[in-house]
């Protein structure tokens, strides 16, 4: 899960082995990242109860690959509901905190077990 939690569920997506971007990757492996990408973004609408999800793969700042995967939540303040999640103050933003966000965790670890 993200840290900080800019929003209740925000998750991060990484490969298995590290590598600096999509396009390092052979197309098996490109197809299987998305693939799972899609299978979280499903956990976490369901778990969540957010509207949509928004993903993000960016690389710029972390230069390997990883995936923003963030719930869009129907109770998100009227500036926010329709700009991107970098919107937000993400340095005022609560950190991960397994006491309150463990559960979450646990669920969406069982989702994508199955």
């Amino acid at each position: 899960m993200g840290d900080p939690q800019v929003l209740p569920g925000y998750c991060l997506l990484l490969p298995d082995p590290v590598v600096p971007h999509l396009n390092a990757m052979p197309p098996a492996a490109q197809a299987a990242f998305l693939s799972d990408m899609a299978r979280l973004g499903d956990a976490v609408l369901a778990r969540t109860g957010a509207v949509r999800i928004n993903y993000a793969l960016f690389g710029n700042v972390e230069p390997a690959l990883h995936a923003h995967v963030f719930p869009r939540l129907s109770n998100e303040p009227p500036v926010h509901r329709e700009a991107h999640p970098w919107s937000y103050d993400w340095s005022r933003a609560r950190p991960f905190d397994a006491a309150l966000d463990g559960a979450l965790l646990l669920a969406l670890r069982a989702d994508l077990a199955r």
